[in-house]
């Protein structure tokens, strides 16, 4: 009985191993690579609005242009985006209090990069959207 158990284990473990060595398939990622970076041509005009979707209020940097500036609950903020020829633009955001953020990135028309604040319970959330000269879009 023992050496029958032993047996049926041995075979049941090669015909595992053989299993797990079939050859790989390689294939396109068309229907299977997720969900497409946001981009915009370069060299358009991109007018960058920002929603604070919390109940805390935030603060704003856009890199290289402004100094910290608050947004309220609810509040929406326009920058005005030069040529995306220009250098990159970031804009930095976190939360005074130290809670993590989530940045949900949409166009909703050709020329707007829609940037919603919104609350993130895993740390330590998005703190940044950079809108690259090539026209990507990036959440970091």
């Amino acid at each position: 009985m023992y050496k029958i158990a032993s047996a049926i284990l041995i075979v049941t473990m090669l015909i595992g191993s053989i299993e797990s060595r079939k050859p790989a398939l390689a294939e396109t990622c068309a229907s299977k690579c997720g969900k497409r970076s946001l981009q915009f041509t370069p060299g358009q005009l991109v007018r960058v609005e920002v929603l604070n979707k919390t109940p805390r209020m935030l603060q704003l940097q856009r890199v290289q242009a402004t100094r910290a500036i608050q947004i309220q609950p609810g509040q929406v903020l326009q920058f005005e985006q030069a040529q995306l020829t220009e250098p990159n633009m970031s804009l930095l955001f976190w939360d005074d209090t130290g809670r993590a953020l989530k940045a949900t990135v949409s166009k909703p028309n050709v020329a707007t990069l829609r940037i919603e604040l919104r609350p993130n319970w895993y740390q330590p959330g998005d703190r940044s959207v950079y809108l690259r000269d090539d026209g990507m879009v990036n959440v970091l």
